[in-house]
């Protein structure tokens, strides 16, 4: 049973990585076109525009998990050079539950009224010609990350 949740976990985090790959390179290549055509050519892409702030929100998310599993937190390195590894796992386990889920909690349940409401309106795009994306893949990706 063990080996099975550990392989999951192990393709989870493969999914995950290259996830943020992915929407690494599509925000990257979305801001660079943004920056050229309003600087370039003098126009815009709203579309565009929407797809960066798509894809910053997947990279946040999923940038957490991802940091997290390499230990790529930020830490006193004063005071976490001199202590034993056993305590270092039980800070990191503390801090999790003290910290990163309740905020992610409070989240959701700050996000929770303005989900009803927009699906109450059946709210499209922000902008004038957004991106047409389904109304339930924009309003659950706060969900996803969690």
């Amino acid at each position: 049973m063990r080996d099975i949740f550990l392989t999951f976990a192990h393709w989870c985090d493969r999914i995950t990585t290259l996830a943020c790959a992915m929407a690494l390179a599509v925000l990257v290549a979305t801001v660079l076109a943004i920056v050229l055509l309003r600087f370039g050519f003098d126009m815009g892409f709203i579309k565009l525009q929407n797809l960066a702030g798509y894809a910053f929100a997947v990279l946040l998310i999923l940038s957490l998990p991802y940091c997290l599993a390499r230990g790529g937190h930020v830490r006193v390195d004063v005071l976490s050079e001199r202590l034993p590894p056993a305590y270092l796992r039980r800070a990191d386990m503390a801090a999790l539950l003290a910290f990163l889920i309740p905020v992610f909690g409070l989240m959701v349940l700050a996000f929770l009224p303005d989900l009803r409401f927009s699906w109450a309106i059946r709210e499209g795009a922000i902008e004038t010609g957004g991106w047409a994306v389904p109304i339930w893949s924009r309003q659950r990706l706060p969900y996803r990350g969690c």
